[in-house]
């Protein structure tokens, strides 16, 4: 790979050690001396700090003070000497005391040109000095205490030029090595995090070529993981996406393919049409030719020509009013409102309007009293299905003539639902015919439809508006009556 994840992490890594270790090495060069000398400056004004405070509180002498100053010394490599005004050792951490006491003299009263000062004040002066005898570099003060007696305090500096060589090349030795395993450790510890970037790369070349079955194995430690979760969903919402892709593709080529069919059906209405208003034309035009050449001269004669006449176009007229409707279901070209509304109420209303068609029919009604129960549909669609259920009830009620209506709710996880139901009691609807009698123009039993003037029509009404409103309905045969029903959602 062109651009390696793994190889840009090592040598990144590599970059930046190399320079951190760079880095060091010249902070080294340049700071290390003056830091190692002013370190023992440090050191050296404590302890005269700690030498000045004993004097004065006249414990210089005392042998905790002896332990004290001997840890000092030890600890900074540090020799000191303190006289009195008669040059007599008050306080003394060296075998070579007239070395320390001649230096002190030196210093004082015929001080080196050449001394690099540190720090001078009135009480005391720090500076480095090169031994001429030894050619050893001190660092060196000297002084008066607050009581009056001279001090002076040196502490050699080892050669702090070679010691930094040496430090640089300690560092120098440690960074290579250090970077060299680290690098190795990187290589292997970095797999570990490309693994599964390599995994989603296979993933989503996978997912390119609509191929949504591999998933990644999270194990939820880190944001790569979080990655993955991600991609599984992605591939998901993608899976899902495609599929109804590829469904509405399908159905738009159905839909195509339904074009022909369309055609068919159209002319297949305008048939059926034909077919149906050719009986009801034949009759009107018989009847007025009738009337027109005076067949009977008679009023009463006349006025059954005229009642004949009336009563077809009636039925012409409501027929072609329930195949608009229907045609305007079956295209989709009705809006269906979906409203909450009691339909205890609508049918209790429906009912006290159809008590005149009750009482004509002689019909036994059997609607218990119920609690309001609230849907949601369409209310006016819903009550032309009620209309058409109970119109053809009571059409084809006989025997004791009871139409009963009952409501029968039903809950569960995913719906409730309410199944309002009209049963007339007569003859069941032949087994061969109940496949049909949703069909437009069928009659399961042609002599009696149209003896009470129906179209075969408004069982495909009902049939249209219940699945414009996506909900249940069917017919039920029992021995002593028929049952039509539909489905509603109560919330």
């Amino acid at each position: 790979m062109k651009h390696s994840i793994k190889k840009q992490m090592v040598i990144t890594f590599m970059a930046v050690m190399t320079g951190i270790i760079a880095l060091c090495w010249i902070i080294n060069n340049l700071f290390l001396e003056t830091f190692y000398i002013r370190n023992k400056a440090g050191a050296i004004t404590n302890a005269y700090i700690r030498i000045n405070e004993a004097a004065s509180y006249g414990n210089i002498t005392s042998e905790e003070f002896d332990l004290e100053l001997r840890m000092i010394c030890d600890t900074y490599n540090i020799g000191i000497v303190v006289i009195d005004a008669e040059s007599k050792t008050i306080k003394s951490s060296s075998r070579n005391v007239e070395t320390l006491i001649k230096r002190l003299y030196d210093n004082v009263f015929a001080p080196d040109s050449k001394m690099e000062y540190l720090e001078e004040n009135d009480r005391y002066s720090l500076a480095a000095s090169m031994d001429k005898l030894t050619l050893t570099e001190y660092i060196e003060m000297w002084g008066v205490l607050d009581n009056g007696n001279m001090f002076f305090i040196r502490s050699p500096i080892e050669s702090i030029r070679n010691s930094v060589n040496i430090s640089n090349r300690f560092l120098g030795y440690v960074g290579i090595t250090g970077t060299i395993i680290s690098a190795f450790l990187i290589w292997f510890a970095t797999g570990k995090i490309t693994k599964p970037i390599m995994e989603l790369k296979d993933i989503s070349e996978k997912m390119t070529k609509l191929d949504f079955e591999t998933k990644y194995n999270s194990r939820g430690i880190n944001e790569i993981d979080l990655l993955g979760e991600r991609m599984n969903v992605l591939s998901e919402a993608l899976k899902k996406t495609i599929s109804e892709l590829k469904t509405a593709n399908n159905e738009l080529q159905r839909d195509i393919e339904k074009k022909d069919e369309l055609e068919e059906m159209r002319k297949e209405f305008l048939s059926n049409v034909s077919h149906e208003l050719k009986t009801p034309i034949a009759l009107i035009q018989g009847y007025a030719e009738g009337l027109r050449e005076g067949i009977n001269d008679d009023a009463e004669s006349r006025e059954f020509y005229c009642d004949v006449i009336i009563d077809e176009s009636s039925k012409m007229n409501i027929m072609v009013k329930k195949l608009l409707d229907l045609n305007e279901l079956e295209f989709g070209n009705d809006v269906v409102v979906m409203e909450r509304f009691d339909i205890v109420a609508m049918i209790e209303n429906f009912l006290i309007s159809a008590e005149i068609l009750i009482e004509q029919n002689n019909i036994i009604l059997k609607h218990k009293a119920h609690a309001p129960i609230y849907v949601w549909a369409d209310e006016f669609k819903t009550e032309e299905v009620v209309r058409n259920f109970f119109s053809n009830a009571v059409n084809h009620a006989a025997g004791d003539r009871v139409i009963e209506i009952k409501y029968n709710l039903t809950k569960d996880n995913d719906t409730n639902t309410v199944r309002i139901s009209v049963f007339n009691t007569g003859e069941p609807i032949p087994e061969e015919a109940l496949p049909h009698i949703w069909e437009k123009f069928y009659k399961a039993d042609k002599a009696r439809t149209r003896e009470y003037g129906g179209s075969g029509v408004g069982l495909s009404i009902v049939k249209a508006i219940m699945e414009s409103m996506n909900q249940q309905y069917g017919v039920i045969n029992y021995t002593n009556g028929v049952e039509f029903w539909f489905e509603l959602e109560t919330k």
